[in-house]
């Protein structure tokens, strides 16, 4: 995130929650990618009194009613254990047809000012592809060894950094949310 921000604003510091060891981890609760950025970005601008970025983000999948979505990070029922998330989604699409594994990553990413009722906001981003029978490529994290961009052949895990920061759904968020930054009063 840090470097997708960087240079957006003049004078910008961007500092990570690294910095502040004893953040508390907020519930994420809602029920869209949009709902759960903005509880964590509050959760972060409340505890830090800076303004806070926070995003959240998942694979929607259409074979599968757009499952895993909010769910994405502990799909398998483990936080974070990609490859069981990974085996799970290809094992729900086993047998469907390239036709029929459509699928698009989603990322919200909420901007939030550090005062009580301070101004919110929330940009997305989305980056459409299919789910691939198979695991591909090292990079990356999360599903994108099962995602693949049909235009390029590649999943988003063989893409280079750059080549994912351009198209991938962070990356689109990130855009508009530096665009966003941009036109900010924020000192």
């Amino acid at each position: 995130m840090a470097r997708l921000l960087a240079g957006a604003v003049p004078n910008l510091r961007v500092r990570t929650l690294r910095e502040f060891p004893d953040s508390p981890e907020p519930v994420e609760d809602g029920k869209t990618f949009h709902e759960n950025a903005l509880i964590k970005a509050r959760a972060a601008a409340a505890h830090t009194g800076l303004w806070a970025v926070a995003d959240d983000s998942g694979l929607a999948v259409a074979w599968l009613g757009g499952r895993p979505g909010v769910l994405s990070a502990r799909y398998s029922g483990l936080h974070g254990d990609d490859r069981s998330n990974n085996l799970k989604v290809l094992s729900e699409m086993s047998g469907v047809p390239e036709a029929l594994r459509g699928a698009r990553f989603v990322a919200a990413l909420a901007i939030v000012e550090p005062r009580p009722g301070g101004r919110e906001w929330v940009v997305e981003g989305e980056c459409h592809g299919v789910v691939g029978y198979r695991m591909r490529g090292s990079g990356g994290f999360g599903y994108d060894s099962l995602f693949l961009v049909p235009e390029l052949g590649k999943s988003l895990a063989e893409l280079s950094g750059a080549e994912k920061d351009a198209l991938s759904h962070r990356g689109r968020a990130f855009a508009k949310a530096r665009a966003l930054l941009a036109g900010l009063d924020l000192f």
